[in-house]
């Protein structure tokens, strides 16, 4: 039989965590029971994969410390990284005894989170151990206390080695239902693999540079794009002017498609060409873009186009038959 402790303290010396956890490893090494300890702090760098360390165990003891509020963070990223990275399958088998002792208050809450929390992740909880402690010596010197402590691992050895059953727990209920699509699909061997390369810090910032470059690379392209959609027409509008003397004239194209107008003024033998509307307009004319590349390919004139109903207008009819004299588009 094998045990693992997984310690989510500070590693302090007046840690009152520290003699439990101690204690139950004496009894527990008397009972010929393998004991391997991970204090998570000397591995918070890679805490991402220590949820692979499980998988050769038969039991967890998950020890914490409330110093001010909650099981505190180091045991919160591990048991994110069950979550993330775990191996259901595995945990499903094994059991988990809470500690949780406080030099303040909330042992009890704390306790509870650990239990939940390894229900939800579709383990075996047991009895716990949890505490206040407000003198460390006293509560070392304290024979009924460490009869206490000695009890609940001897209670642990006998639940792990007669696979002793507890009854359904709503939190289970949940696992199943609610939360069984937020899981990440992978494989134990795929999981495995995605926590390595999450420890990984080299690996890490190399995909957050890989990220970076091509949000770049995409925001080149749509600004580029973009500065294509508002250059659109405005060259073969210029390369087929025909000035006319004396003409004067502002048109206004909503496209379907752009999310500006394409203006045009004619002054003599002056254009303008530009998407965007500014002063007054003299016609207003709007059509697709498919309509559009046919007027400027040549195969579609403008006043085609509005008698037709391909392209709606409304202002100077005058001005409007010009356009065909001073855009002369030829197939």
């Amino acid at each position: 039989m094998k045990v693992n402790i997984y310690y989510g303290g500070r590693g302090l010396l007046d840690d009152p965590t520290l003699y439990v956890i101690n204690k139950m490893q004496e009894v527990l090494t008397e009972l010929r029971v393998e004991v391997e300890r991970y204090n998570i702090y000397e591995h918070k760098n890679s805490i991402s994969t220590l949820p692979q360390s499980i998988k050769d165990a038969d039991g967890i003891i998950l020890a914490t410390t409330v110093e001010w509020l909650g099981i505190g963070g180091y045991m919160q990223q591990f048991l994110d990284a069950c979550w993330l990275y775990g191996d259901k399958e595995k945990i499903a088998q094994t059991y988990m005894q809470p500690i949780v002792m406080s030099t303040t208050y909330g042992e009890q809450e704390g306790a509870l989170t650990l239990t939940n929390a390894w229900e939800i992740l579709g383990g075996l909880p047991c009895s716990g151990i949890w505490g206040y402690v407000d003198d460390l010596v006293s509560f070392e010197m304290n024979r009924e206390y460490t009869l206490f402590i000695e009890k609940k691992a001897e209670n642990l050895y006998r639940t792990i080695s007669q696979k002793i059953k507890s009854l359904p727990s709503s939190n289970q209920a949940i696992t199943r239902s609610v939360l069984r699509t937020q899981q990440l699909e992978l494989t134990p061997q795929e999981s495995e693999q995605l926590s390595k390369y999450v420890s990984d810090d080299m690996y890490v910032k190399k995909q957050k540079e890989d990220i970076e470059e091509l949000a770049t690379m995409f925001k080149d392209m749509l600004g580029q794009a973009n500065a294509d959609d508002e250059a659109a027409y405005i060259a073969e509008l210029e390369s087929h002017f025909v000035p006319q003397e004396e003409f004067e004239a502002t048109y206004l194209f909503m496209i379907d498609g752009k999310k500006k107008p394409l203006t045009v003024q004619v002054n003599g033998d002056e254009l303008n060409c530009f998407y965007g509307q500014n002063g007054t307009i003299d016609v207003y004319a709007k059509l697709t873009v498919d309509v559009m590349n046919s007027i400027v390919k040549g195969r579609m004139t403008f006043q085609r186009a509005f008698m037709t109903g391909e392209m709606t207008a409304k202002g100077n009819f005058k001005t409007l038959r010009m356009l065909d004299r001073i855009f002369i588009f030829e197939s």
